[in-house]
């Protein structure tokens, strides 16, 4: 018995030595082989923005690549894309659309029904840095489905202080007055009807969405009251007929400004920065004017919102469009777009900073606030108020009836 057991315990031993020389000499044989180094993944990422942007966009870009160098082999295209238009461009072919894309406001609810966006899952996170505003402006049916990027998507009065005085640009009369005197311009683009609310917003004639948040309700060709359609249109058209006014789009409102045609025009705070470079110190940003309407002063009315980051739901690589639409929208890269571009920043840090409470264009856009309301419209609103404005930008050159013109206005816009 004692043998067996002796026996037993020897094997044992050397079952234990001849394994751990295995190891041994299995270690050996791993410090010798040259172990392939594993390729990063590749990460192909194409980003929307405003061509305005493309500057700050690929700035931030490069920022971010440096920030997560290793992790990932990089290929982040920004391409130029209008923010007004980029729900239209993106719901005609979301699997070919951008990973990362900045939009209005005004857009989420489509986007999000659209199955376009997904929601965020850091909700709570987004919304501890963010005015309060800006993420209700990204919530549908309490969850948010894209990231805040400014709180600043409204506009203003821009005006030459050596052409017009404080005075003058209290009153749309005023201001057409001093740019005619000077055979220069005020313009305004009545070819977005973005712009075109500011003459009826405070008229008491209404126009919003339905419960069905879809379409929409309009009283602009309202024929009764202190303030009728008509008065309205009649006002627009004395406008129109003034030398001193053009209707402009946002990029003529520019060239104007360069080659010295332009002396005042409506706008936002994105262009401050290349007005400022032209006017220089004479560069003078306050409230939207009144305008006269039927015999009366009406302080001209505008929309506001923000700007979005959303991350398409068709990305192929939806966490790194969400670390990048992330880092888009962070408080260090929020204040780098104020610096390079003027924008009123969504993040409460930034927002806080003595820098944004010294920007004449911030200080102008939050002068017209309290005349301004948040953008809640349907799809159906843009084209008849366009077709409307254009019209009568052009001085109704068909003689056509303005009570007509009104009431069909009105039907596209509610059409059901």
């Amino acid at each position: 018995m004692r043998k067996s057991i002796c026996r037993l315990l020897l094997v044992s031993l050397c079952t234990i030595t001849f394994t751990g020389c295995g190891l041994e000499r299995n270690n050996d044989l791993a410090e010798n082989v040259d172990l392939e180094p594993i390729e990063p993944q590749k990460v192909e990422l194409v980003v929307w923005g405003a061509e305005e942007d493309t500057k700050l966009m690929n700035q931030i870009i490069k920022s971010f690549q440096t920030k997560y160098q290793g992790q990932a082999d990089f290929q982040i295209l920004f391409e130029v894309q209008g923010e007004s238009q980029c729900k239209d461009v993106l719901i005609g072919g979301l699997e070919d659309g951008a990973d990362v894309f900045t939009f209005a406001d005004d857009q989420l609810s489509t986007l999000a029904a659209a199955g376009a966006l997904n929601p965020i899952e850091d909700a709570e996170e987004i919304k501890s840095r963010n005015l309060p505003s800006t993420t209700e402006a990204v919530t549908v049916n309490n969850q948010l489905y894209a990231y805040p990027l400014t709180a600043d998507n409204g506009y203003f009065l821009y005006y030459n202080k050596q052409y017009m005085t404080e005075e003058q640009v209290k009153t749309l009369d005023g201001i057409l007055e001093a740019a005619a005197t000077n055979n220069k311009l005020f313009t305004m683009d009545w070819s977005s009807a973005w712009y075109v609310y500011s003459f009826f917003g405070n008229t008491g004639l209404q126009v919003g969405l339905n419960d069905d948040g879809i379409t929409n309700y309009c009283t602009w060709n309202r024929s009764d009251g202190d303030i009728r359609g008509i008065d309205v249109a009649q006002a627009m058209l004395r406008i129109a007929e003034n030398p001193g006014f053009s209707s402009c789009t946002d990029e003529e409102f520019l060239n104007g400004v360069k080659d010295g045609s332009v002396v005042a025009g409506v706008s936002g705070v994105w262009n401050f920065v290349a007005i400022k470079e032209v006017w220089g110190d004479n560069v003078g940003a306050v409230k939207l004017p009144t305008y006269s309407c039927n015999g009366r002063q009406i302080q001209m009315a505008s929309f506001s919102g923000c700007k979005l980051i959303g991350v398409n739901a068709y990305s192929k690589y939806p966490e790194w469009a969400a670390r990048l639409a992330e880092w888009i929208t962070n408080e260090e890269n929020q204040q780098l777009r104020f610096e390079m571009r003027e924008q009123g920043p969504s993040n409460i840090a930034v927002a806080n900073s003595s820098e944004i409470m010294q920007s004449p264009a911030i200080a102008a856009l939050l002068e017209q606030s309290e005349f301004s309301q948040l953008q809640r419209i349907g799809g159906k609103f843009w084209d008849p108020v366009s077709k409307f404005a254009e019209n009568m930008a052009a001085g109704n050159p068909s003689g056509q009836d303005l009570q007509k013109q009104l009431d069909e206005m009105v039907e596209g816009v509610s059409a059901r």
